[in-house]
């Protein structure tokens, strides 16, 4: 069984929209910190967004800041990622990550003991 299952993602013209949605199937998720990460072709996957196991707290990459917003519903045992004013280098396979531990740096993927298998999010110009 797959802990953690992505949806959301599509093809979208640069400058749109698209909210991504990440269901976990874990035991007491409300414990769990989340995170977003994201892989383009021939790159790194690299850190986008976090948030706390409470909701107060988030984090977010430069470069998706100000356009990206996380947050969480813990009676759906959902995380989301709302993503605005996009552009073609937003496109990526975008994953889903939990960490049970607190108090971890969440921009560090070693610290994730779940994973998702991606949702593809590609950006025309």
């Amino acid at each position: 069984q797959r802990q953690l299952v992505e949806s959301g993602g599509g093809l979208v013209q640069a400058g749109g929209s698209l909210r991504l949605s990440c269901v976990a199937s874990v035991r007491a998720f409300s414990t769990y910190d989340m995170g977003w990460f994201r892989q383009a072709p021939g790159k790194e996957r690299e850190f986008v967004a976090a948030i706390r196991w409470s909701g107060d707290s988030t984090y977010y990459a430069n470069s998706v800041k100000g356009r990206f917003t996380i947050s969480r519903d813990n009676a759906k045992n959902t995380v989301f990622l709302q993503m605005n004013s996009l552009k073609p280098e937003d496109t990526a396979l975008y994953y889903c990550a939990a960490d049970r531990s607190t108090f971890n740096n969440l921009t560090r993927q070693d610290v994730y003991d779940y994973w998702g298998q991606g949702t593809q999010v590609t950006v025309s110009s």
